[in-house]
């Protein structure tokens, strides 16, 4: 027998020993215990007040106990169930899935490739393309919708995409309305509030604000979604140097406090409730003064705080596949790359804005088809390396022997397709025969790529009564909106 024994079957990675984590996550408590946080909401104030917690008006101080304690109370592993049992997501330490972004402004027009607002055709298109893209594992909308009501635009973003994708979706809502009508079109889709609380089929996001600011709105909706299980993200958007420190294990002990302070809310209303910290991690560029999505800064800080995560025992909300450059150009493909291997390599829970150009400003659908791409490259990568007395083949190295070769061999036949890599887009034949296909760049196969997906890719619809109360749902918020 074997003994002492080290099984690496995926890649690692660490930027952060188990000591610098734990201080971060001391400094956290000390920054929750000492220095509080600004609560707007006063019914999470109450709650925390009755349980513990030092209320001086909106600020509130929340004891390491407190933190703790919500910490052992929350699911370090649960699933979000899909219509395609095969496509839900289960969430549990070093399992990662790849998606989209919310809210970018503009969009990349996909036929005319020119950059421009985004609307309600836009929500159908991002959700047909990532249920088609085999690696993104959930949908978010790009975009923030600009032909609907500006109140409602969320609701009807996810009316929309839940039409048209069998894979799980990230909600986001301007108020506790419309994250209360989003739950009832996500129940309906489940069959019922008890179907619902069985195989929760949606996640929710909200954020509170840098630097250790909780809004009203992010708060109601946290507090809603921990009443009714709906697992939820919850992290803060912090710039370092801007709404955070400049040091960079500054940024972490902020957000980290940030995050915390939801997580304690949730499990004082519902203990297990999922929730998952983590945030957008990056710098202010100081000379653009932009939120910087393709700097080197993202991917490590992220990484950072997916060891923090990983410490605690919680899920872990990171970033990647995003850039600063204006067009899906050779500046998208490196900065997207880094970011997607480093969120590999780290092992989030979820890396989120897939698809975002223009420091999270422009949403494209090439950018989103390139980067899963690069994601099929990065998962066998981290897929790592199988060490067996089948995979070590000495048999097969003694049978060919040497100055033979192994393409006829059966072990090659039955292994080779398992164990390598074959890309979708990219090119590796000769010149001769690239340039018979037509000498096309990768670009131009990205954006082939979009235009089929879109000419041919048509996901399994809702049934037409799940339907007719999503369109219930939009018509009582119409009606809400006009008497207000």
């Amino acid at each position: 027998m074997r003994v002492n024994v080290e099984a690496n079957t995926t890649t690692q990675f660490r930027v952060l020993s188990q000591q610098d984590a734990e201080r971060i996550y001391l400094a956290a408590l000390q920054i929750l215990a000492d220095i509080g946080i600004l609560i707007h909401e006063p019914a999470a104030s109450q709650l925390l007040a009755d349980n513990g917690a030092r209320v001086n008006g909106e600020l509130v101080q929340i004891p390491e106990g407190m933190v703790r304690r919500a910490i052992a109370a929350a699911p370090q592993r649960f699933t979000v169930h899909a219509r395609d049992p095969e496509k839900s997501l289960r969430i549990e330490p070093n399992r990662v899935h790849y998606g989209p972004g919310p809210t970018c402004p503009n969009f990349i027009d996909p036929d005319s490739g020119e950059r421009r607002p985004y609307v309600m055709e836009d929500a159908i298109a991002v959700a047909r393309t990532c249920d088609a893209l085999d690696n993104i594992d959930f949908v978010e909308s790009l975009g923030a919708i600009t032909d609907a009501p500006a109140d409602q635009m969320d609701v009807y973003e996810f009316a929309l995409m839940a039409q048209h994708t069998v894979k799980p979706i990230v909600a986001w809502s301007f108020s506790e309305e419309t994250c209360a009508d989003i739950h009832r079109m996500a129940v309906a889709m489940a069959g019922g509030e008890e179907a619902f609380a069985q195989k929760p089929n949606y996640i929710f996001y909200a954020e509170p604000m840098s630097p250790l600011n909780s809004g009203q709105d992010a708060m109601q909706k946290l507090m809603y979604c921990a009443r009714h299980r709906i697992p939820i993200v919850f992290t803060p958007g912090l710039l370092a140097g801007a709404t955070a420190p400049a040091t960079f294990a500054g940024v972490l002990a902020q957000g980290l406090a940030e995050a915390l302070h939801g997580l304690v809310v949730a499990q004082l209303i519902s203990p297990g409730t999922p929730l998952i910290i983590g945030g957008v991690v990056s710098i202010m560029d100081m000379r653009d003064m932009v939120l910087a999505y393709g700097a080197p800064e993202l991917s490590l800080l992220s990484a950072g705080l997916t060891e923090v995560a990983r410490f605690l025992g919680l899920p872990m909300w990171s970033t990647g596949g995003c850039t600063d450059a204006k067009t899906v150009d050779e500046q998208a493909a490196i900065e997207a790359a880094i970011s997607i291997a480093m969120g590999g390599l780290s092992g989030p829970s979820f890396v989120h804005d897939v698809g975002y150009t223009d420091s999270g400003l422009t949403g494209s659908l090439s950018m989103l088809v390139m980067c899963n791409e690069i994601i099929s490259m990065v998962k066998r990568v981290t897929r790592g390396l199988e060490v067996t007395p089948e995979t070590l083949a000495v048999e097969v190295i003694d049978a060919v022997g040497p100055g033979g070769n192994f393409i006829g061999e059966d072990h090659t036949v039955s292994r080779y397709r398992t164990e390598c890599y074959f890309p979708e887009l990219a090119d590796r034949s000769n010149v001769e025969s690239w340039q018979a296909r037509g000498a096309t760049t990768m670009g131009q196969r990205v954006d082939e790529r979009v235009k089929e997906i879109l000419a041919t890719h048509q996901p399994t619809p809702l049934p037409d009564e799940v339907v007719a109360q999503f369109d219930e749902v939009l018509a009582a918020a119409v009606v809400r909106r006009e008497r207000s």
